[in-house]
């Protein structure tokens, strides 16, 4: 059997897809027992957060695996196979491990060095042990990966390149202030009460908010989280909790909103989010709001001034003609002329008699299958124009300048929400609303692409490569352990054998004559195993010494049925003991 693992996370799938791919709790159930039921694999784990969702399973065959694998992810997450094929990505064994010891530590997170997925992969574990559906493999390499990754996070100074995805959120809402500085006084709304929740309301309990409320779906448990966070003694936070039939209301009154739901919908719908800001910015939150009218409208007041266009007003030219008109030498001819030219016509003849560049001089077309020639007429209408413009104010005027954009200034925002939720519980038309900033997973994806890497990345990547190594040397010599363990109990056997026919021979002996003969022979069977069953393990444990357990059974003749026995056996105390761990 080999491990195989088939997914898709942040950095092969976009936002959109891991969106509709998302798995709820009860689909998870489902996917593992469907995936111990297929052929090709005898254990299943499923790892979902909110940037992956990966499939882990001891297949017997690659391909077949790989198919059934894939056709189980696309049946349970709803995305048909075709379209979520391009994002998938496949490791097998070593390369598996590897992805699974990277993902442990944070490297693979959209926040590089973030702790939080050690918490999810111990969830992931739990599930699969629950269900029955994690057998040796998967036991051994989850709780592997756990030691992995809280070894990386206590040698390294991985925390110190990356943050939990709230805290970062939080970073992103603040736009480059201080948390603490910035949170310290507000209001915050937490919407949910799960793992993810729990860690924004803790976070923003320490960073200095005056009030917490939480609103989940089950009352009791935003309650106790409420109650943890009132009694906590790093903190002097007011805390309560709320059904979420009171969100509306409660968005009303708050400054920070997070959210992290399993809902299948939006919780927060831009309707609902307008409402809840409507009147704080002095304006409201987005002009004609079910009105029909775009944001873009919206953004400038409809009776704002235009920019100026007319000829010589915009900043450096040097035709004024306001400030000329008075002057001695003012031509009205010269003005009438100038101020009648295209302003694109103006600029291409100002390079013109400025630079000498022919390049921009009148063209028209000439006849069927002839070249372009230049217009005589228009260049001489063109240059007596611009010359009597020159003569008004000394110098032919330069080229025009971009004209600014009339922008209004969009009011501060008054309402910051961070949406933590895959599939997202915010509606994303939130961004266009005015007085409210919105962080969510797709906008923390794009941040993250240009996060700095600490320097401690290296050093977390060789513990990854050393752990990896290991493992599956471990691994590689497990795999013949049954067979040693065969041959073992086949050599007991021959003694006991040996020593029932000499007990017939010799009736005579005494216990002490017949224990020291049993004892020399099984002293002299060990011995004579010693030596090539310690050189077996050790030759297993490198690559490619998957066939000495081949050659093993081969040589001594052993019964597979009895080296699959011993195998169930160690499983099922194995299994015993991870379930009491878990």
């Amino acid at each position: 059997m080999s491990l195989l693992v088939v997914g898709l996370s942040h950095r092969s799938a976009p936002v959109s897809v891991l969106e509709r791919a998302a798995l709820s709790a009860d689909a998870q159930v489902k996917l593992l027992q469907d995936t111990v039921a297929a052929e090709p694999a005898t254990e299943a784990s499923v790892l979902a957060t909110c940037n992956r969702i990966e499939l882990y399973a001891d297949v017997d065959k690659f391909h077949a695996g790989v198919a059934e694998l894939s056709t189980l992810l696309a049946q349970h997450s709803g995305v048909g196979l075709e379209e979520l094929t391009p994002y998938l990505y496949v490791h097998y064994e070593d390369r598996a491990v590897h992805h699974l010891f990277s993902v442990a530590c944070g490297l693979d997170s959209m926040v590089v060095g973030e702790g939080q997925i050690l918490g999810q992969i111990k969830d992931a574990l739990a599930t699969a042990q629950e269900l029955h559906t994690a057998g040796r493999l998967l036991n051994d390499l989850f709780q592997q990966a756990l030691r992995v990754g809280k070894r990386a996070h206590s040698e390294t100074g991985i925390d110190r390149a990356g943050q939990s995805l709230v805290t970062f959120g939080l970073e992103q809402l603040s736009s480059g202030a201080a948390v603490d500085g910035w949170v310290k006084g507000k209001r915050a709304l937490v919407i949910g009460a799960g793992s993810m929740s729990s860690l924004a309301a803790a976070t923003l309990a320490r960073a200095g908010v005056a009030e917490i409320v939480i609103a989940n779906r089950t009352l009791d448990r935003a309650e106790r989280l409420a109650e943890i966070l009132t009694d906590g003694d790093d903190t002097d936070v007011l805390a309560r909790a709320v059904p979420m039939d009171s969100v509306t209301v409660e968005l009303t009154r708050a400054d920070i909103a997070v959210s992290c739901t399993g809902a299948t919908g939006l919780v927060l719908t831009a309707e609902s989010v307008a409402v809840a800001v409507e009147g704080r910015t002095g304006e409201p939150a987005a002009e004609g709001a079910g009105s029909g009218r775009t944001a873009s409208s919206a953004a400038v007041p409809q009776n704002a001034p235009l920019a100026p266009t007319s000829v010589g007003t915009e900043e450096g030219c040097p035709l004024d003609l306001s400030a000329v008109q008075g002057t001695a030498g003012f031509s009205v001819l010269g003005e009438a002329a100038v101020a009648g030219m295209a302003a694109a016509e103006l600029e291409q003849h100002a390079a013109w008699v400025d630079k000498g560049d022919t390049a921009g001089r009148a063209q028209r077309p000439a006849a069927a299958g002839s070249a372009t020639v230049l217009d005589p007429e228009a260049d001489a209408d063109a240059i007596a124009a611009l010359a009597a413009a020159a003569a008004t104010v000394g110098r032919v005027p330069e080229r025009r300048r971009p004209e600014p954009v009339v922008e209004a200034p969009r009011p501060a925002p008054v309402l910051a929400l961070l949406d933590l939720a895959m599939p997202r519980d915010i509606d994303a038309a939130v961004h266009r609303l005015l007085g409210v900033r919105l962080v969510d997973i797709e906008s923390l994806a794009e941040a993250s692409a240009d996060a700095p890497m600490a320097a401690d990345v290296d050093q977390v990547r060789r513990i990854v490569s050393d752990e990896v190594a290991a493992f599956s040397a471990a691994l590689r010599a497990a795999h013949i352990t049954p067979t040693v363990v065969a041959l073992r109990t086949m050599a007991a056997d021959l003694v006991a054998s040996e020593i029932a026919r000499l007990d017939g021979r010799l009736p005579d002996l005494d216990d002490k004559q017949r224990g020291e003969i049993t004892q020399t022979v099984r002293r002299v069977v060990d011995k004579l195993l010693h030596a090539p069953t310690v050189r077996v393990k050790q030759l297993a444990a490198e690559p490619g010494g998957a066939g000495y357990a081949d050659a093993l059974r081969t040589l001594f003749d052993l019964d597979p049925e009895t080296v699959a026995s011993v195998s169930r056996a160690e499983d099922n105390t194995e299994n015993a003991k991870n379930r009491g761990r878990a």
